[in-house]
């Protein structure tokens, strides 16, 4: 395993991150328990979750994900300086009016719980799940910084954040002599490349890592046309989806078999050959998925085969204004 900087900072990370959004709803504890024990074993340090994972599809509540990694770090106190551990804050975590968003007052009790919840003194990179746009970043960033002389916190990271917000928060997180965000998590996949126009551009200007989630497309890219009796990709907007794009994914899935390539392996080699990710959010629900993931790492696809991509599922050409303008 290489491992590689988050964005510019002295951290490093492997090149794919363990996504741990099925841990409860759709992956027993047992199996979460085993993905993640493989996952060390493969080489793999980085691991992602958010407070409100294991609320999705009525697997356990809010809080259920963390609460599975906090059991399977207590189990064995020495994975946790194993790995860096990432999590999120904003999302909804009770009925009260300040138990969402990014007031400090929500900043310091959600990081509180998720301690709790994950049995740990610390998260390592601690992200904003979302943009608040009814709260300062003076207010933010002091929590933020409170959160760090505590030891609570190490990095601060954010999450669907648009180019000016990362700008916004640089400029800001400047003006307090404070290192502001280092990675920005955003949707990214050949079948989603909005933000080649500007957040792109933005993360590698102000040195934050990019750490794409739903690099396989939710599945598009998954060789979907296969029959499925389990999982994400069995659901009806998913379906949906594929009827949309079906000629796309016809094309898609004829090339990944031409080059002998399972399509979720392309798609995964696709992100990490864009010199700006750092890392992409894989997201297992059982063991041989994982090591089926870990096959991209050695994957180069020819410029042949990225053109034909690009023909397939094509991007904004550019980023902006060139994309649209001169």
């Amino acid at each position: 395993m290489e491992y590689v900087f988050l964005g510019r900072t002295g951290l490093k990370v492997s090149p794919l991150c363990l996504g741990t959004m099925n841990f409860g709803p759709y992956t027993n504890e047992v199996d979460s328990f085993n993905i993640m024990n493989r996952a060390l074993e493969l080489g793999i340090n980085f691991f992602d979750t958010a407070n409100v994972y294991g609320a999705m599809w009525d697997a356990g509540g809010v809080g259920n994900t963390e609460k599975i990694i906090g059991r399977w770090l207590s189990e064995d106190k020495s994975r946790r300086d194993k790995i860096v551990l990432a999590t999120k804050v904003y999302g909804n975590m009770g009925s009260r009016p300040n138990e969402s968003k990014l007031s400090a007052y929500h900043i310091r009790k959600a990081c509180e719980e998720s301690l709790k919840r994950m049995q740990t003194d610390h998260i390592d990179l601690y992200q904003m799940h979302h943009i608040d746009r009814n709260t300062p970043w003076e207010e933010i960033f002091q929590a933020m910084e409170q959160l760090i002389r505590e030891g609570k916190i190490t990095y601060v990271g954010s999450s669907n954040f648009a180019a000016w917000n990362i700008a916004e928060a640089q400029m800001a997180a400047k003006n307090r002599n404070f290192l502001g965000l280092v990675s920005e998590q955003s949707i990214y996949s050949l079948r989603n490349r909005h933000i080649e126009l500007e957040v792109i551009p933005a993360c590698k200007h102000f040195g934050v890592g990019l750490i794409p989630w739903s690099p396989v497309g939710g599945g598009i890219l998954c060789g979907v046309l296969e029959k499925n009796k389990e999982g994400r990709r069995t659901r009806e907007p998913l379906q949906k989806s594929v009827e949309k794009l079906r000629p796309q994914i016809e094309a898609y899935e004829k090339l990944c078999g031409e080059i002998n390539t399972a399509p979720a392996d392309v798609a995964l080699a696709w992100v990490l050959n864009n010199p700006v990710v750092t890392s992409p959010i894989i997201g297992p629900r059982t063991v041989e998925q994982l090591e089926q993931n870990i096959n991209a790492l050695d994957i180069k696809l020819s410029q042949e085969v990225l053109l034909k991509l690009d023909e397939i599922w094509p991007g904004p050409g550019n980023q902006a204004p060139e994309a649209y303008a001169w």
